[in-house]
């Protein structure tokens, strides 16, 4: 199924000038990564966010939050997040920025 064009596009327009940034079709979307390490991404119309294993259960609380889970198993350390979540501008930037800042500390791939 195809992946939501505007949101991907929101995505690139706060992450474009990040160093070390890449675009990948992963998960039947696209996946944004910041030196080989997936931030965020797009499957169908949710934003997928890579968090903090010690921060998922707070995360997991906010609006829109969901486990993210494609085959049954939900994956530790992703959020996937619905439009109640990341519709206004202040909301997907504060998603799109916990992912970015996650993927930045980990070693470059």
């Amino acid at each position: 199924m195809a992946y939501d064009q505007e949101l991907a596009d929101r995505i690139r327009a706060r992450l474009g000038a990040e160093p070390g940034l890449s675009e990948q079709k992963m998960f039947g979307g696209i996946a944004f990564l910041i030196n080989g390490n997936m931030a965020c991404g797009v499957n169908q119309d949710d934003l997928i966010v890579r968090v903090d294993t010690g921060s998922q259960a707070e995360v997991m609380r906010e609006p829109g939050a969901r486990e993210f889970d494609m085959t049954g198993r939900p994956m530790n350390g992703w959020v996937c997040v619905d439009r109640d979540g990341y519709g206004t501008d202040d909301d997907l930037i504060r998603w799109v920025e916990r992912g970015r800042d996650y993927a930045r500390r980990l070693p470059p791939k």
